[in-house]
């Protein structure tokens, strides 16, 4: 058909014919775009948390570990060397050692010591005793038998050394460990209690030649008075200075000292080192539980009469090949071969 005039013919043709079908903002195409993209949104968000909440668990696992598993960061910590001390000793400078410096560590038992007049806290020659015997071997390996209020001068004293607490109270072993970062303490089950003392005793006696003798693996023991549940890696450790404050001893109910007492003679006897010594201190050895003890396990000619107060009993033992294998104590091996014969 020409068109009027006889011109070119016109197209016209409509903008929104040339879109496609199905492409309008409210198609069923755009639609399920939509959604595929919330779903992958979604999905995003449920791996990103999820990895969150995995990492969060991994620093949780971490921390318990760190209390318990052999080979934790607590148990990676080197114990420190008797050759390192030896030589820091040798250069006669205290204050050039890894440990305090002499009028720091006078400083803080001097303070501990005044403040030893409240309740419920060591008495002041005790702190003095305990402080020489640790001055004389500082930085070194420490084991603590109960957390008190001296926790934190023991701690100090140490410094550049390894100091482990004990105790009983697991929920006491927590608190400690958020009020001072870094403590490392851990909880004890006693088996044992007091009122049960002079059958322990006895038992012990009849076995120190077989499951209660003086060298042993404590982690493999049999004897009651062992204590087998620490983290493994405790056992291993040649401990310079033992100090039994714990745990609690002041009712018949209570588990008493006998298995810390027999632990730290056992520990301190173990060392393979030949000539060395380990400072075993005994606090409230006015207690009849805490003297008896001391004397079966630790042995009166092993005390030192002129670093111990009325209510702190100093012994030193020896390690080494030298150590009687079947009796803790010479008058106890003597009275053994005399009935055996």
């Amino acid at each position: 058909m020409k068109g009027l005039g006889g011109g070119p013919k016109v197209l016209l043709v409509h903008s929104s014919s040339n879109k496609p079908s199905g492409g309008g903002s409210g198609s069923p195409w755009m639609g399920r775009r939509r959604l595929w993209l919330f779903v992958f949104l979604a999905c995003f968000a449920c791996v990103s948390l999820a990895s969150l909440l995995s990492a969060a668990r991994d620093a949780s696992s971490a921390v318990g570990a760190r209390r318990r598993a052999t080979g934790s960061a607590s148990g990676a910590r080197l114990a420190v060397s008797a050759g390192a001390r030896r030589a820091a000793a040798a250069k006669g400078d205290e204050a050039a050692g890894p440990g305090l410096p002499a009028y720091v560590f006078d400083a803080l038992v001097q303070y501990a010591a005044v403040g030893g007049n409240t309740s419920g806290s060591m008495p002041a020659a005790d702190v003095r005793a305990i402080a020489a015997a640790l001055k004389r071997r500082a930085p070194c390996n420490l084991l603590v038998f109960g957390l008190g209020g001296e926790t934190p001068l023991w701690r100090a004293l140490n410094h550049g050394g390894r100091t482990v607490f004990l105790d009983e109270n697991q929920w006491y072993v927590s608190h400690l460990e958020g009020r001072h970062p870094g403590l490392e303490a851990y909880d004890v089950a006693y088996t044992t209690t007091v009122r049960e003392f002079p059958d322990l005793l006895e038992a012990a006696r009849a076995a120190r030649a077989a499951e209660c003798r003086p060298v042993q693996n404590l982690l493999f023991s049999d004897c009651r008075l062992a204590i087998n549940d620490l983290p493994n890696q405790l056992y291993d450790v040649a401990w310079d200075v033992i100090l039994v404050d714990g745990p609690r001893g002041y009712t018949a109910s209570s588990p008493g000292r006998m298995s810390a007492i027999f632990t730290a003679g056992v520990l301190a006897r173990a060392r393979k080192e030949e000539g060395a010594a380990t400072d075993v201190l005994v606090h409230d050895y006015e207690r009849e539980v805490e003297r008896a003890c001391s004397r079966e396990f630790l042995c009166e000619e092993n005390r030192v009469p002129a670093s111990s107060t009325r209510s702190l009993a100093h012994f030193v033992i020896r390690g080494g090949r030298a150590v009687r294998r079947d009796a803790f104590c010479g008058r106890a091996a003597a009275a053994t071969d005399t009935a055996a014969q």
